[in-house]
């Protein structure tokens, strides 16, 4: 939806105020990507990365990293992420931690910005739209690898954007972007699922605009028959090229296996319906409603195959928080546009806004400074300390990092196979070398037999009353526990079970004898 920015009879005056307001737009994203490493993945991510090159780029064929499940056959679908990261770990040290902040931060921007790219709209709409999106995604940032993905989506729809607007040589894009994407994380399904969503909208279409009528009122561009069957023929090179991975069709198998799993989905928070209650939930409330409202007032073009996405994107993100980015990313370029719009009507309606244009920029370039100064350098020095000195940045954390200095200098006075809760066994893998942990992020789906790792956490974790049994089950002798968790007040006052460390974050049981 093409909208045109407000022009002013003296371009220069006008054009620095908004080049100082895109920068200071610059620098409210810059605030909002760059996070500290406090995602509860990232240390098996991390752990398995430079494994994987010390062992010369071979992955392994079982899970080497929990006593747990170690005849699980393991299957990394972010493999080379994972690289990628200890590669950027290794070359930055001793900022290792500045790197990793650095490359994710750079991911998110250039993700938000690809998408907001597809708005044929000024800069300026662009970055107010991107500092908008990104506020509301501000829970889901940081050190994720589903990043990686957010950004093959967007790529991909501004590829089909380029394909619609005639420049059809883009569709071989796809391929290879598919084939790097399935390599880089699991999310490539998302990619070929919007491929093939994408291609039977634009079909519909076509047969619509068979009738002139519908033709003449579409605002959106109606691909030919010859681009139709040129898409579907790169969508099943695609597909094709997605199986020259490390596992090959086990790879689809696995990603299958996670999302048709009941107990994972029904138990991660990740996984669950949207509520609308607590600062994410009302933060996405706020979007949609302004979305909404932008859309009420400005919104009259006929785009059947956008309307079409914008849906099917808004219910599934409604049906699982983890898909809130996703629609973020795509409804961020009709976000730019109808602020354009917005903006347009109002220079329109109140003269005094085009007279005194200068003084209007300046007001809202200022306001925006304010605002950027009102969130202070606190944020920013919490990221640096982060990266700069992890260790002592995690004291500021609910992360363990001095009880993972007690363990390593008291290693002969804990057990051998660990118990911790679920949010510790990224930061275990990664704080502690070889060390076997009990449970991670990778393992909700892990099933063998009727041996179901998760499952078994959450009934030795039961608030009423744990079922200790699955300790004997797996054998543990020692433990790190969330301090005040049900399961550790019932260690604790357990005649088999002693506590030999506390502090004001965990506790580190033993069995006696």
């Amino acid at each position: 939806m093409p909208a045109e920015p407000v022009r002013f009879s003296d371009p220069s005056p006008h054009r620095l105020i908004v080049l100082l307001l895109d920068c200071l737009l610059v620098g409210f994203i810059l605030n909002l990507t760059l996070q500290p490493l406090v995602e509860p993945d990232l240390g098996w991510h991390l752990r398995a990365g430079l494994d994987l090159i010390a062992q010369g780029w071979r992955l392994p064929e079982t899970d080497p990293y929990s006593h747990t499940m170690p005849d699980w056959h393991w299957i990394e679908h972010a493999w080379l992420t994972d690289g990628l990261l200890a590669v950027i770990y290794r070359v930055m040290d001793p900022l290792s931690g500045l790197g990793l902040i650095l490359f994710f931060s750079g991911v998110t921007a250039l993700a938000w910005w690809v998408a907001a790219s597809q708005a044929r709209v000024h800069r300026t709409y662009r970055l107010v739209a991107m500092v908008a999106s990104l506020w509301v995604a501000l829970p889901f940032l940081g050190a994720r690898t589903q990043l990686v993905s957010l950004l093959g989506v967007a790529i991909l729809l501004w590829g089909w954007g380029r394909v619609q607007a005639g420049q059809r040589a883009w569709v071989w894009g796809l391929p290879p972007l598919l084939l790097l994407w399935a390599n880089l994380h699991g999310g490539f399904t998302a990619g070929l699922f919007l491929s093939g969503v994408l291609l039977c909208l634009s079909f519909m279409m076509r047969i619509g605009a068979g009738r002139p009528t519908v033709a003449a009122s579409l605002d959106e561009p109606v691909l030919s028959w010859d681009d139709l069957r040129r898409c579907a023929l790169a969508l099943g090179i695609a597909v094709a090229v997605t199986f020259l991975n490390p596992y090959g069709w086990r790879l689809y198998q696995e990603i299958y296996e996670s999302l048709t799993d009941r107990f994972m989905i029904e138990t991660l928070r990740e996984w669950q319906p949207v509520s609308f209650q607590g600062w994410a939930g009302k933060a996405y409330g706020m979007y949609l409603a302004g979305l909404a409202c932008l859309m009420a007032g400005w919104y009259r073009r006929v785009e059947p195959v956008r309307w079409a996405l914008l849906l099917l994107m808004l219910g599934l993100s409604l049906r699982h928080w983890r898909n809130v980015t996703l629609f973020l990313i795509v409804s961020l370029p009709l976000v730019a546009e109808l602020l354009a719009l917005a903006v347009a009507s109002c220079v329109r309606w109140v003269p005094i806004l085009r007279t005194h244009a200068a003084a209007a920029l300046l007001l809202l370039t200022m306001g925006t400074a304010g605002a950027l100064s009102a969130l202070g350098s606190e944020h920013l020095e919490h990221v640096w300390l982060s990266g700069k000195s992890p260790d002592v940045y995690l004291e500021q954390t609910e992360y363990p990092i001095e009880a993972v200095r007690w363990i390593r200098s008291h290693r002969q006075d804990v057990g051998t196979r660990l118990y911790n809760d679920y949010g510790y066994g990224g930061f275990l893998l990664w704080h502690f070398p070889g060390e076997k942990i009990f449970i991670d992020g990778r393992m909700p789906a892990w099933r063998i037999g009727d041996r179901r790792i998760f499952q078994d956490y959450a009934d030795l974790n039961r608030e009423d009353a744990p079922r200790l049994a699955v300790l004997d089950r797996y054998a543990v002798d020692w433990g790190l526990l969330q301090r005040g968790s049900a399961l550790a007040l019932a260690l604790e006052a357990h005649h088999a079970w002693e506590r030999i460390y506390a502090d004001a974050k965990v506790v580190i049981v033993r069995r006696k004898g």
